[in-house]
């Protein structure tokens, strides 16, 4: 008698294969709100695909290497700490119906004149809980709310919190640079 493999696969093979689809639904199941959230989460706080996320470049930063300007006409890691705060909670602003534009020092917060490390880690835990608050009201929004259009703006919530994700990462990867010319 000859054996033969069956036509069907295994019932090993059809578990794995239904497990796999399974975790492919779930996926698609997420939220819109909820996969930009994942998106900024990486890009703040860590497990990006590209590399480093912005906290994960600071950790190692101290106070007077993050005043410092290495590069003429440069922004320092501070202000550019700073600047994020500045636009997660515009983005805030901007969700909660303020057409938010910022120039100047709103735009580039100022450095204190005489930088510490206290003030240092107070920078880093006010940008930290910007943009905790950020990620957590973003990840409750509804597909509708995504698709109003900002305040004062031609785009929708949709397009600006991409582009926060975006513009941390741009100057995350500024941070870097700074980090090796010091």
């Amino acid at each position: 008698m000859r054996l033969t493999q069956p036509k069907s696969p295994s019932l090993h093979l059809k578990i794995a294969m239904k497990k796999k689809s399974a975790k492919r639904n779930k996926a698609r199941r997420l939220s819109e709100g909820a996969l930009i959230a994942d998106q900024l989460r990486r890009a703040f706080d860590g497990h990006a695909w590209h590399g480093p996320a912005l906290l994960e470049l600071l950790k190692d930063v101290d106070a007077s290497a993050a005043a410092a300007k290495p590069l003429p006409d440069v922004h320092s890691i501070w202000e550019l700490v700073l600047h994020i705060r500045a636009w997660d909670n515009a983005g805030l602003r901007r969700l909660a119906g303020e057409t938010a534009k910022l120039k100047g020092n709103a735009n580039f917060p100022l450095v204190p004149t005489m930088p510490t490390e206290e003030a240092w880690k107070e920078a880093v835990t006010a940008v930290t809980r910007t943009h905790e608050t950020l990620v957590e009201t973003i990840e409750g929004l509804s597909e509708k709310r995504l698709r109003d259009r900002v305040p004062g703006k031609a785009y929708d919530f949709y397009h600006m919190f991409h582009g926060i994700a975006q513009h941390e990462l741009y100057h995350a990867g500024q941070i870097a640079i700074l980090k090796k010319v010091r």
